[in-house]
């Protein structure tokens, strides 16, 4: 969700044959305390006593409960299909490529599904390593926990950090797109081009957006049901659409009326042969971050059924799924348009910041503007189901103490992190408010900064399964690829990633271009928001040191035996 999908690809000119030429507005697209409450009274988890016990996290043989009964939150809900679902929707397809395939092709040119292959690797390895962790400890709090328990107070609070940094601000950009392409598709839908061009205006793209932003959290709200309800629609809505313009795309192909026809090769799928190493890491740095939202179906977890085993499936599965689309819809695009700099190839600059723009009538015609609306159901759907990872890790740390107790609230209706999903929504409305109104570049540059902290927390959370069960290692086979070599390259290569994008964005031409001192906006943007952090956790600590005494949560490893446990 993030980088390739920064908001300055949203509804550029998006507009099929015969709707009007109106043009869009261009974006930079072991101490006691005292005992909780019960999580039914409204206001679970606002004390703590740490017990150890030979479970991890006193998760039944079925998974089926664990910590689940300790937070309040309900469990059972979710069932490996909707988890992958939740999973998919969080990743926004449609939207995603909308923005990813044109700067990807001008880079890596035919070898784009190669490079989207090769994108897909490093996150299939984090996967493996927060599988594993789940199944030792299916714990909402995901890389929060996780990391704590590995690393310890610090490095697990700073974490999550990252995590929370990264799903709370990307808000902003999902709801801004949900704006871009809600008046797109009305001017569309009418005919009259002027609806679209009322995005421009700051006070109602405000006013929308915080709209959206309440429709979203409300839904979130409500729990996992009323999400999965939405999701099921919204996932298979725009599914439908990009398999039936891949089909229609191949249609072309075979039928000889492609713009430029060219047969699938072989070459397609091999790396080596991009032109150059700086073509080919240009490719995969946006082809790493298509696939970011995943990790969404672990944090869940507690209300999944079988929440030590189908998170982790279901996190596979959702990766899996995506690379299909991805490579069909990548296929498809390539034999219909080749990458020549025509019209509608992929070598043409004015089509590659939103590629279904131009295509989506050519291939799919008078149904052209299904597209339009796959990619506003996809922001949609994102904009809602990235509610849940932010919650969720607040309401664990808030249940361990690392934030203020009322992050721990469980509402009693839904049984879901209430207060925790109105101060994301409070905090995701309020930035995307301000930095809308000083500066717009400043709003982008910080959305695309944020893909430092996706390559840092998913880093930390690989890293962390290996030193977690760094003891078990040597048990067997499987034990040492498991949750050893693969996640411990899968977080090597999020670290380096990490550095990379740290590096690339210190040059004053990444993101809109602004500077200070001569060093790129996106870089010290990124930077403050790590160091705000850090100024958080020390205040935390300074307020309720338990957490960071380790009396809350505890270091450990997966042979000590021992947990945290609510009593």
């Amino acid at each position: 969700m993030l980088h390739e999908r920064s908001a300055r690809h949203a509804a550029e000119r998006f507009i099929p044959p015969g709707a009007g030429s109106a043009h869009f507005p261009r974006h930079r697209s072991s101490r006691n305390f005292p005992a909780p409450a019960h999580p039914r009274d409204g206001c679970a988890s606002h004390g703590w006593r740490t017990v150890m016990t030979t479970s991890v996290t006193g998760t039944t043989a079925s998974g089926d409960s664990g910590t689940s009964g300790s937070k309040g939150l309900a469990t059972g809900r979710v069932g490996l299909l909707g988890a992958v679902v939740i999973g998919v929707s969080c990743i926004a397809p449609a939207y995603t490529l909308s923005g990813a395939l044109g700067p990807s092709a001008a880079v890596v040119g035919k070898q784009l599904p190669a490079v989207f292959l090769v994108g897909f690797i490093p996150m299939l390895l984090v996967a493996i390593g927060y599988r594993e962790l789940n199944r030792a400890m299916p714990d909402a709090g995901t890389t929060f926990t996780w990391a704590s328990r590995a690393f310890g107070p610090w490095l697990g609070w700073m974490g999550s950090w990252g995590l929370l940094a990264a799903t709370i601000l990307v808000l902003s950009n999902l709801a801004g797109i949900a704006v871009d392409f809600f008046y797109l598709l009305l001017a569309q839908i009418t005919g009259d081009d002027a609806l679209a061009d009322l995005t421009r205006s700051v006070p109602v793209n405000i006013v929308t957006c915080l709209v959206f932003m309440a429709l979203a959290g409300w839904i979130s709200y409500r729990g996992l049901e009323a999400t999965k309800a939405v999701q099921y629609v919204l996932v298979s809505f725009q599914v439908i659409v990009l398999t039936w313009f891949s089909v229609a795309a191949f249609w072309h192909v075979s039928d000889g009326t492609a713009f430029d026809a060219s047969a699938i090769s072989a070459e397609w799928f091999n790396p080596f042969a991009v032109d150059s190493f700086s073509s080919f890491a240009a490719g995969i740095s946006p082809s790493v971050f298509i696939y970011w939202g995943w990790d969404v179906v672990l944090t869940i977890n507690e209300e999944t059924k079988g929440s030590a085993t189908t998170p982790g499936r279901a996190a596979l599965t959702t990766i899996m799924a995506i690379v299909a689309l991805y490579l069909a819809v990548a296929l498809g695009v390539l034999s219909y348009s080749g990458v020549s700099d025509g019209a509608h190839g992929l070598g043409n600059s004015d089509i590659q910041e939103n590629v279904f723009a131009a295509l989506a009538g050519p291939v799919m015609g008078p149904t052209a503007i299904l597209m339009s609306l796959a990619v506003l159901s996809s922001s949609t759907a994102s904009l809602q189901s990235t509610f849940v990872p932010p919650a969720r890790t607040m309401l664990a740390m808030g249940h361990y103490g690392a934030l203020p107790p009322a992050y721990a609230r469980i509402t009693r209706r839904f049984q879901s992190p209430g207060y925790a999903t109105v101060a994301a929504a409070l905090v995701a409305s309020a930035f995307y408010t301000v930095m809308r109104v000083l500066s717009e570049d400043v709003l982008w540059d910080t959305i695309t900064a944020l893909g430092m902290m996706v390559c840092f927390y998913y880093g930390i959370t690989a890293l962390a399964c290996v030193w977690y069960f760094r003891k078990e290692l040597s048990r067997s086979a499987r034990a040492c690829l498991m949750k050893g070599v693969l996640p411990c390259i899968g977080g090597i290569l999020l670290l380096v990633f990490f550095v990379q994008t740290s590096y690339d964005s210190m040059d004053p031409s990444y993101g809109s271009g602004s500077q200070i001192g001569g060093v790129g906006l996106v870089f010290i943007l990124g930077v403050s928001v790590l160091l705000l952090g850090v100024v958080v956790m020390i205040v935390q600590r300074l307020r309720r040191p338990e957490y960071f005494r380790g009396e809350t949560l505890s270091r450990g490893d997966s042979t000590s035996g021992d947990s945290i446990t609510l009593t």
